[in-house]
C-alpha cells in the first residue's frame, strides 16, 4: 500500500483508480484554513495554521454505478460515501484500496434476518474491513444486488 502523505497525492491516487475502472471524476479543491471544513474558528483572511501550513482538503465525485464521493481532510483522514452510507474515519493511506474494493465489487451487504438489517462490508488488504450499517429504508438498486 503506497503512502499518501499530502491531499494532493491523494488525489493524484484518485485520479488513477477512476482511470482504472474507466470512471468519470470532478474534484473540489479548498485550500486555507479560512475554506476548509475544520477550521471554522480562522479569522477573516487568515489561510495558513498556526505553523505556518496551508491548509488543503478536497471533495472527489466519481460518475457511475455505485454513487461514491470522498471528502479528504487535511488531517490525513477521509469520509467516503457509498450510495449515501458514509464510512468516516478511513485513513487516507486507505482510500484506493477502499474504491478499488467497491469498484472492482469486492464490497457487499451483509443481511440479517432477526433482529433485522443490514451492514455493508468494504473488504481491504491485510484481512481489514470497513463496516457501516444501512437502512432497510436506504437498499438502493446497487446496495440491494451486493446482499448476501
Amino acid at each position: 500500500m503506497e503512502h499518501l502523505p499530502t491531499t494532493q497525492s491523494a488525489v493524484t491516487a484518485l485520479r488513477a483508480v477512476a482511470a482504472e475502472y474507466a470512471r468519470e471524476i470532478e474534484v473540489t479543491d479548498d485550500i486555507g484554513a479560512d475554506q476548509t471544513s475544520r477550521r471554522m474558528a480562522a479569522g477573516v483572511g487568515v489561510t495558513t495554521d498556526a505553523d505556518g501550513s496551508l491548509p488543503h482538503e478536497a471533495f472527489v465525485e466519481f460518475g457511475g454505478v455505485p454513487r461514491v464521493s470522498v471528502r479528504l481532510f487535511h488531517e490525513g483522514d477521509a469520509l467516503i460515501t457509498v450510495e449515501n452510507v458514509e464510512f468516516p474515519d478511513v485513513e487516507r493511506d486507505d482510500v484506493p484500496a477502499f474504491l478499488r474494493s467497491v469498484f472492482g465489487g469486492l464490497a457487499y451487504v451483509h443481511g440479517r434476518r432477526f433482529p433485522p438489517g443490514y451492514r455493508l462490508i468494504v473488504p481491504l488488504p491485510g484481512d481489514r474491513t470497513h463496516t457501516e450499517h444501512v437502512s432497510m429504508l436506504l437498499l438502493t438498486p446497487w446496495l440491494s444486488s451486493r446482499v448476501r
